[in-house]
């Protein structure tokens, strides 16, 4: 069997002698169909987030059922599914709600199947227990794939703020890249604010006014925030979402957010913000979600059944796997890559 392993430290590889796993239990086998290369997964790789282990890459999973254990009940071969990212113990409070992206003992296991456990950047993957599937019908699970994370994710992180994304309000997106582009998307379907899309690159840019932003403005540009507060006026934006999370970004999110807001910070760029009492306006949230729960993955297969969100997406072979990592590192994947076997 065909998989990406990662070795340790800049090392990923390609190799062809992994046995086919057998099920046993409750255990699912997928023939998968594709699996979504993350920015996630360079942290991996090249800052050594995940060490001590030697494991398949690959977070974002979708394909067919292709074998059951004994234990499995409403799955049969041939199913359609995505695999639930996050794999928690299942059995705290958090798992028991569908949360297992906060689960109680997350400190003490391997976040899930390609964060320290074997992925589905590979011909077949074993996923523990059939808890961790979602079906996704008639949808093409190679389109499918990155939904767990690229779309599971904004949506978790806009659901926060739902109560809040109100006609009369504004929105902030900070990123228009692999979860920003779907990010305006979805706001575009749950809420009723004006979006004010950022980046750094005129080509994103003109990209979010067609996935639906009202406004773009380039955040390289040294008076962003003066631009982005002229349009909101004096009460500035009530949301901001940063999918970039460098210090610069959290710093422009803190100089637009206004009074009682929302500022939620995905990206994982390894930004710094010193707090003090006058850098942010009363009220303020200040948010890191992670990934988000089974139960609103379901919601988002819903939205992309309905063609109401629709991932932009590259596709490769598992063989160009480290093409595809060097070509993340230098921003030339629009959208999400997807390898497939």
């Amino acid at each position: 069997m065909k998989a990406v392993r990662f070795f340790g430290h800049k090392d990923v590889r390609v190799v062809n002698d992994m046995v086919k796993p057998v099920p046993k239990g409750d255990e699912v086998l997928l023939k998968i169909g594709g699996a979504g290369v993350c920015h996630s997964d360079l942290h991996i790789i090249d800052e050594g987030t995940v060490v001590g282990t030697v494991f398949t890459l690959g977070h974002e999973n979708a394909g067919w059922i292709e074998e059951v254990g004994s234990d499995v009940k409403d799955y049969k071969k041939g199913d359609a599914v995505l695999v639930y990212g996050p794999w928690g113990c299942g059995h705290c409070k958090p798992c028991q709600q569908s949360k297992e992206n906060y689960c109680d003992h997350q400190s003490e296991m391997a976040y899930g199947g390609g964060l320290g456990l074997d992925g589905g950047m590979a011909e077949y993957m074993l996923v523990p227990s059939s808890r961790l599937l979602v079906p996704i019908y008639d949808l093409d699970p190679v389109i499918a794939a990155p939904l767990t994370d690229a779309a599971l994710t904004p949506y978790s992180a806009i659901k926060r703020s739902i109560g809040k994304l109100t006609a009369d309000e504004y929105v902030v997106v900070i990123g228009v890249g692999g979860l920003g582009h779907v990010a305006l998307q979805i706001l575009n379907e749950v809420s009723a604010s004006s979006i004010i899309a950022c980046d750094v690159t005129e080509e994103k840019l003109a990209f979010a006014k067609e996935l639906g932003a009202a406004y773009a403005v380039n955040s390289k540009d040294a008076n962003a925030a003066e631009q982005i507060n002229k349009i909101t006026g004096i009460k500035k934006a009530k949301v901001v979402i940063d999918f970039v999370g460098a210090t610069s970004t959290i710093d422009l999110g803190t100089k637009v957010v206004g009074l009682d807001g929302d500022l939620t910070i995905v990206g994982l760029g390894g930004g710094h913000y010193q707090y003090n009492m006058s850098g942010l306006p009363f009220g303020v949230s200040m948010t890191n979600p992670y990934w988000g729960s089974r139960v609103e993955l379901m919601e988002v297969v819903g939205l992309a059944r309905q063609r109401k969100i629709h991932i932009e997406i590259e596709q490769f072979k598992l063989d160009q796997a480290n093409e595809v990592y060097d070509r993340m590192r230098n921003g030339k994947i629009k959208g999400r890559a997807v390898l497939i076997p």
